[in-house]
């Protein structure tokens, strides 16, 4: 399932659902524009993992949260633990293999 964050409410409360991949983009991102089409891909794909879409414009708070200096940013939680951080784009077999699928 794939989930557009508008809020830092919103994002905290999203962080705790399980396995969670975080996509932290902006809109004017060419690499975050390349990856947004296979996140939506594992997303549909694998359906125990939720992904949060969070433009760090608009929710500037979750990305200070996480550090994320650079975009695309993707973290990869279990139960709130962060289990690893990818920047920058990255095919789809990367990911997966990335994220362990």
């Amino acid at each position: 399932m794939e989930k557009e964050i508008s809020t830092y409410e919103e994002f905290l409360a999203g962080m705790n659902e399980g396995e969670v991949l975080i996509d932290f983009y902006a809109t004017w991102c060419g690499p975050c524009r390349m990856i947004a089409p296979i996140v939506a891909k594992i997303a549909e794909g694998h359906p125990e993992l939720s992904v949060l879409r969070v433009d760090v414009d608009k929710v500037p708070q979750a990305a200070a949260k996480f550090g994320v200096n650079s975009i695309p940013t993707l973290v990869h939680m279990k139960d709130g633990t962060v289990l690893g951080t990818k920047i920058g784009f990255a095919p789809e077999a990367a990911l997966l293999s990335w994220l362990g699928k």
